[in-house]
Formats: C-alpha cells, structure tokens, sequence
C-alpha cells in the first residue's frame, strides 16, 4: 500500500498546491490513501467546514489536525460526523471527534505532543491503550508536536507496533525520513505546504514586528510561491511493516 503524508497545510496557498498537485501525483504514484494535516488551513489557523471539504474534494482522504483544531469553531459540531476529520486522541474524554479513523483497510491516529505545547493527557499511555483494541496492521500516527526529542522519543516507543510515525507542527520539514529497526517509517517533521515567502507560513513583516514590539498583532498568511511537503510511505500490506519511505516536495509559482 501507497499512502502519502501531507504537511501542515497553510491558508489558501497551501489549499491551492493540493488542488493543483495532488491529482498528478495521485495517478503517478497510484495512490492507495493521502493524508493531509489541516489545522491551519483556514486562514492560517484552525479549519473550517468549508475549507475541509476543499481539501476533502481536491483528493485528500483523511484530514488530521492539532491543537489549533478549536480555532474556527464553525467546525466543531462536525467533528462528530461521518466526514473524515480527526483531533488529537489524548485529549481528555467528552471531548468533541475523534482521536482516529479507520478508511480503506488503515488506521490514521493523531497525537498531540506536550512540550512546549500545553497540559493535555499524555500520548505514549494514549497510544497504548489505542493500540491494546485496534486490529489493523497498517496504521499511521500523525504526531502533532513542538520539540524534536518527544517526536524521536515517540517514533522508537511505536518502532514496530505501528507502521509510521510522522511529525508534524513546526513547518520546517527535517531531513531524518527513515525506517527504524523494527519496520516503522519515521520522519521528525513532514514539513509545511504553504507559502515559502514567510516564517512558518505567515506574513514575514508582521512577524518581525511582533518579535521586535513583544505587542501581540494579528498574522496573516503569506504569499508568493508555493511549498509542497509530503511523505510518501510504503506498506507491507500483510505485516503492516513499512518498506520505503520518501521525502515529495514540489513547489507551485503564485
């Protein structure tokens, strides 16, 4: 099975990119199942309905996301219906979606880390007690987290319980895409799919000044070309074992 990993999505350049290079890259790889990490793709935080069902009709499969989730709260009410949408699994019970789905034979799991982060309840025991019920060999864990030793921490745990584990929030893809010894695909960072022209995807200059005032000032979504990262993964359909894995990164002009 071929399955491709999309990075944080942007606003609308990154929705764009996905619009325009998923199709080809669907037929050309035979494209078993993509997912996309969405929770930046309204605006630049959170999604919505709207900007989900574009990503949806454009050839995603499975929309993950992360702790800004809440942020267009258009959303929420949706996060407990059939569109495939889901939520970090360690938040805490009652609330609103789903922590993972199962779609076409895999099981797409998201986590959200706690450095840097904030208080949530803790991933690993999550994963672990996901783990102890699910029956799919394939399944593909979206970490959603801000330091690199938690994301590698996390990869070694999973090494040969799951078949990938890959990174995601920072925006800047790292170039550490490996199989790890018991057969798991790992990658500390997929990387953002949005507007290179920026600091992780927002406008450069009012980014600056928020670094030189310390005055909090609203971000908006940076322009020019385009970045498209993805990590393309191959599974042994009958061990669930990863067998290659393959940074994609195109980029789209404005």
């Amino acid at each position: 099975m071929l399955i491709l990993a999309i990075g944080d999505v942007v606003g609308r350049p990154g929705r764009r990119a996905i619009s325009q290079l998923l199709p080809g890259l669907r037929q050309r790889y035979a494209l078993d199942l993509v997912i996309a990490n969405a929770e930046n793709a309204a605006g630049g935080i959170g999604l919505t309905l709207a900007t989900a069902k574009e990503l949806l009709e454009g050839g995603v499969d499975v929309l993950t996301s992360g702790n800004h989730i809440w942020a267009q709260k258009d959303i929420i009410p949706h996060l407990d219906s059939e569109l495939p949408i889901i939520r970090p699994l360690n938040y805490p019970p009652g609330v609103p979606g789903k922590g993972y789905i199962v779609t076409k034979g895999v099981a797409v799991v998201n986590l959200l880390g706690r450095t840097f982060i904030g208080d949530f309840d803790c991933p690993f025991r999550a994963m672990d007690q996901l783990l102890a019920k699910l029956d799919q060999k394939i399944i593909i864990v979206d970490f959603h987290a801000e330091a690199t030793s938690e994301k590698g921490a996390m990869g070694r745990y999973l090494d040969g319980r799951v078949s990938a584990v890959l990174g995601t929030h920072t925006h800047i893809g790292t170039t550490d895409a490996q199989l790890l010894p018991n057969g798991t695909a790992y990658v500390t960072d997929i990387g953002m799919t949005g507007p290179l022209d920026s600091v992780i995807g927002d406008d450069v200059e009012a980014v600056i000044q928020r670094f030189l005032t310390g005055i909090p000032r609203r971000l908006s979504v940076g322009k020019g070309k385009i970045a498209f990262n993805a990590i393309l993964i191959k599974v042994d359909d009958e061990t669930g074992q990863a067998t290659s894995i393959e940074r994609i990164y195109q980029e789209v002009e404005e």
